[in-house]
């Protein structure tokens, strides 16, 4: 084709002849003048007729098949119940799955006749809930738009759905909770038929007796759980029925949270609006409902609480089911928990403490080295008054009991117990993190130990030379800690603010952690993860096992190696004379600065127990010390009457930490002791693993030289001749006066004895009793060090030599 343009003529194109001489084409349709007509843009689009008929096609088709939709969705029928809308009380048992330690939620009953259930609570369910629920069809078109507008503009009273498709949603298996269209429509659907086949009496019926109002499902188990364990859905007042239906749109509100109020007073002012005859003076004469409170319903009352709230905590963060799912679930809970296990440990904790003020707090946590169960703890008389739980939330400086996992390092790395580290000062002299003047120790040991020797009398200036001496120094410690369970953030928080004291135990941790962490020498360097849940079943299903994965975190031979050198602390070191009899046990003490904290953590093949006190008082904001409460609590309000002025935000009297008075080695040690003699009972006596010399030899300094001793000529020759006629005839073995004692220089560790070795020198290894004042030089832990602020004075610890 050529590139010449086409010249196309606007008047009307002429018929030709064909070639062959045929007849002319007819002539084309006439035009309009000014060539009118539906050209350009407008012949694509199509005429108003074809519109609407359009139209029509497509709503009859989506009408079609809406109405096929409906007719198709089947009438739910009791069998297709949900399970929550059945649920019962959850039970929790301790480890045997047979004793029980407490029911949580109130058991579900189901009301079959609306005419059991109080007017008022009908009418308040209806008032909030859906107002319309007796003149509509199921669904509310315009409560769908007023509560779009109103949550908009933050104003939300009333939901979109109305009782009937709450009642479907929440009773019926196939109407998940999840937001979605789809599950909307399919509601809408179901709601519709439900209204068509049921009664507005019985779709209320079945509403009452399954939704949830917090601590239970169903009106009857609510009643009962909120005013009174006699109550009944029958017999509730107007402010009652006002207050279990202003808790159905937010279930998880507490007890008489600002919140919930208000919605209650907003549901007596609709109670009045909508039957005046009935309600119409109620918004004046309504005082809120007197409520049940929790220890009376016997679930978290005592030392149960402890127990329950632990059980609830794990499952919520490691297994997604919330307090609530339990409560409403039916599950049997089979927890950790001994029960002999967990009295020894009230005993032994009580025994220490109660002669001491309410200023004085301990913890203790009790596990099994093999598993990770937390077998017992004690931490308080009664969750209901004072709900803090010592050895699960008291994180204190470790001290010197942390000093073992220092120790762990060492071995791992390559070297010996039989290596010598400083005993007067560190090596290199200056360290990152130390105090002006550098580490110290109370007592001078010698320019020389050996690791057994450092371990056992907690010799500070060995300890953080080992640790530097480490081929990752510091780091070593912190990665083999947060291998052994410790929290990492915490861990490495602290090597940044402290360095090397967190080779003596800055850092912050928990009974518990110490527990479990010190599993790992006690169980061939193996660790798993502490618990206080063994199995969760519904029915006779597992639905959650026991989560019971170990890793390795050190050496089989290093764990006996360290067990060994800890073995010496309750032997010759500072907690002597306080082990368990002829029961092979290890452990280590540990005193904070100022004597601000003190722990004893030990173990035997079966239990690793960790135990921990601190004191604090109670001053107001003028400095002034005031009595705590009898449950250790810091009274909120002047002598705990009431107060416009003082308040849980604005309280009278806050706690600060001050010193004990005494040591690692007194009331921390003696209260394991208890506990473990206790625990032990009827337990084999088990072999800790012999000593696995792993490792050289490295010595940071050299040994000492031996010092060199006289050596008698005749080492047989006593000086005696036993036929000297000026002797005793009878006499030939010695000692031959009557009157002699023969247990004269048999040493006793005797707790009264305040640790006299017999040469009139006080050891310190004795019980100096408790508390003590003034102990310096007597037995207990390293203390950790404070945060690094200029101007430091040299850290000194009584028990670190």
């Amino acid at each position: 084709m050529s590139n010449q343009e086409t010249i196309v003529s606007d008047t009307p194109r002429r018929s030709r002849r064909r070639s062959d001489g045929g007849p002319p084409e007819p002539p084309g349709p006439p035009t309009k003048k000014g060539g009118g007509g539906r050209g350009g843009w407008r012949r694509f689009v199509p005429s108003w007729k074809i519109v609407v008929a359009g139209f029509v096609v497509l709503a009859a088709g989506l009408f079609g098949m809406i109405m096929v939709a409906y007719a198709n969705t089947p009438v739910p029928t009791a069998d297709q119940a949900k399970s929550d809308a059945l649920a019962q009380q959850s039970t929790i048992y301790y480890r045997d799955g047979k004793t029980e330690i407490a029911k949580l939620g109130t058991k579900r009953e189901i009301i079959d006749d609306i005419s059991k259930m109080s007017q008022s609570v009908r009418d308040a369910a209806v008032a909030i809930e859906n107002k319309t629920f007796y003149e509509d069809s199921g669904i509310s078109i315009s409560g769908m738009f007023r509560s779009l507008y109103m949550t908009a503009t933050g104003q939300q009273l009333q939901g979109a759905s109305t009782i009937t498709q709450q009642m479907a949603r929440n009773y019926y298996d196939g109407l998940s909770q999840e937001v979605s269209i789809k599950r909307k429509i399919m509601e809408i659907f179901v709601a519709v038929k439900l209204d068509e086949t049921l009664s507005k009496d019985d779709i209320l019926k079945t509403y009452l007796n399954t939704v949830n109002f917090g601590k239970a499902y169903g009106v009857q188990a609510a009643a009962q759980a909120y005013f009174d364990k006699d109550a009944t859905a029958a017999k509730l007042t107007p402010e009652q029925g006002a207050y279990l239906a202003a808790r159905i749109q937010q279930p998880n509100w507490a007890p008489d949270a600002p919140e919930l109020k208000a919605r209650w007073k907003t549901t007596i002012q609709y109670m009045a609006e909508q039957w005046p005859d009935r309600y119409g003076k109620l918004p004046q004469t309504a005082k809120f409902p007197a409520l049940r409170k929790d220890s009376d319903s016997n679930e978290l009352g005592g030392l149960r609480g402890y127990m329950v709230t632990q059980v609830l905590q794990e499952l919520e963060e490691r297994r997604r089911l919330s307090p609530d799912a339990v409560r409403s679930g039916g599950y049997h809970i089979i927890s950790t928990f001994d029960k002999k296990l967990m009295k020894a440990a009230e005993t032994a904790v009580k025994s220490t403490t109660d002669s001491m003020t309410k200023e004085y707090h301990a913890g203790l946590a009790a596990v099994d080295p093999k598993n990770g169960r937390v077998l017992a703890f004690y931490g308080g008389s009664n969750y209901v008054t004072d709900p803090f739980n010592e050895p699960f939330d008291a994180k204190k400086q470790a001290a010197s009991a942390f000093k073992p996992y220092v120790l762990a390092a060492w071995l791992q790395a390559g070297y010996s117990l039989k290596s010598y580290v400083p005993g007067n000062e560190t090596v290199p002299k200056e360290l990152p993190g130390q105090a002006r003047g550098g580490f110290k120790n109370s007592h001078n040991v010698g320019p020389a130990v050996d690791v057994i020797k450092a371990t056992a009398d907690s010799v500070n200036t060995a300890y953080v030379s080992m640790a530097y001496a480490l081929p990752g120094k510091i780091d070593d410690v912190k990665n083999l800690v947060e291998a052994a369970g410790f929290n990492q953030k915490r861990m490495e928080d602290d090597v940044r603010d402290h360095h090397y004291q967190f080779a003596i135990g800055s850092a912050l941790v928990t009974p518990v952690e110490q527990a479990a962490g010190y599993s790992i020498f006690a169980n061939a360097g193996k660790y798993t993860k502490y618990h206080v849940v063994q199995e969760v079943r519904l029915g006779k299903q597992v639905v959650y096992g026991e989560q019971l994965a170990s890793k390795r975190v050190i050496d089989p031979g290093v764990a006996a190696d360290a067990t060994v050198a800890m073995q010496e602390v309750l032997r010759s070191g500072t907690a002597r004379g306080k082990g368990l009899g002829n029961r092979p046990a290890a452990g280590k003490t540990g005193t904070n600065n100022d004597e601000n904290g003190a722990w004893f953590v030990g173990y035997t093949p079966q239990i690793s127990t960790a135990v921990g006190f601190y004191r604090e008082v109670c001053k107001t904001k003028t400095g002034t010390v005031v009595k705590p409460n009898a449950n250790r609590t810091c009274p909120v309000t002047p002598r705990n009457k009431k107060s416009t002025r003082y308040n849980i935000q604005n309280p009278y009297s806050s706690p600060y930490e001050v010193g004990l008075g005494f040591e690692g080695a007194d009331a921390p040690t003696l209260t394991w002791q208890r506990f473990m003699l206790a625990a032990h009972e009827g337990l084999p006596i088990e072999q800790f693993p012999q000593k696995a010399d792993v490792g050289l030899a490295e010595n940071i300094v050299p040994s000492p030289e031996p010092k060199p001793t006289k050596t008698p000529d005749n080492p047989f020759d006593s000086g005696d001749n036993p036929f000297d006629d000026q002797g005793n005839q009878d006499c030939l073995v010695s000692p031959c006066d009557d009157n002699a004692n023969p247990d004269d220089d048999v040493t006793i560790d005797d707790p009264g004895n305040n640790g006299n070795n017999g040469n009139g020198n006080n050891g310190d290894g004795g019980d100096q009793g408790f508390p003590q004042t003034g102990d310096v030089g007597g037995p207990g832990g390293g203390r950790a060090p404070e945060p690094r602020p200029s101007g430091w004075s040299p850290m000194s610890r009584p028990e670190d030599r």
